[in-house]
């Protein structure tokens, strides 16, 4: 059964979220991870905390967390808290 890492985010710094995401993209390659929705969100009910939502999708639950526990995502994990404020959820 795949499984999805759902990412909510609200940017702090463009220039190293946009630095954060360039290289994020590349760690997903050998893990199949792959994006299937990424954008602002429209809360339907309820209040939004982020005001982005990213989705990627994995093959399975191993495969997410190999991808987010690998050495290549760890080093991005500074440039990523300075670019946004964000959770990460794995579901599946």
């Amino acid at each position: 059964m795949s499984a999805l890492i759902i990412v909510d985010a609200t940017p702090t710094d463009s220039e190293q979220l946009a630095l954060y995401s360039s290289m994020a993209a590349q760690t997903l390659i050998p893990f199949a991870g792959e994006f299937i929705a990424k954008g602002p969100i429209e809360s339907l009910h309820g209040e939004a905390e982020h005001a982005i939502k990213v989705v990627i999708q994995f093959p399975d639950r191993q495969s997410a967390l190999n991808w987010y526990q690998s050495a290549a995502y760890q080093k991005l994990i500074p440039t990523r808290d300075q670019g946004m404020d964000s959770r990460f959820h794995l579901v599946g």
